[in-house]
């Protein structure tokens, strides 16, 4: 069932998520201060390929207050758009009792995408 999600999540729409996520991560490589934010940026284009048997979890290198203060910035510059997205279309897709499983995998990125760094994003194959 998971492989057939993943398939469906993906005609749907999960591939266009994921470039914009990947493009996006390639724009801020080219700066040297976006590198952190392009790597956590990569973590959601990741996330949006193969979302169904994926989680993201603590990482278990904690870097203390670190992570906070980049979560910060993260949120202030964008996170928030990536954010308010996902609840948006987890809240659209939980409407129909079809899409419920769809508006959950936007609810999990949802979560990541408020707060990335520190996590880590496990793909289930």
């Amino acid at each position: 069932m998971k492989i057939l999600g993943n398939i469906i999540w993906l005609i749907f729409g999960g591939i266009e998520a994921a470039i914009g996520y990947i493009t996006g991560s390639i724009a801020l490589f080219c700066t040297i201060i976006g590198i952190p934010l392009a790597i956590q940026t990569f973590k959601l284009g990741i996330l949006c390929l193969w979302p169904f048997g994926s989680n993201a979890t603590e990482s278990e290198k904690q870097n203390g207050c670190l992570s906070l203060i980049l979560n910060i910035i993260w949120f202030i510059f964008g996170g928030w758009f990536a954010l308010l997205n996902h609840i948006l279309w987890g809240l659209l897709l939980c409407i129909t009792l079809v899409g419920i499983p769809w508006g959950k995998q936007h609810f999990k990125m949802a979560g990541l995408a408020l707060a990335p760094f520190g996590k880590n994003v496990n793909i289930g194959l």
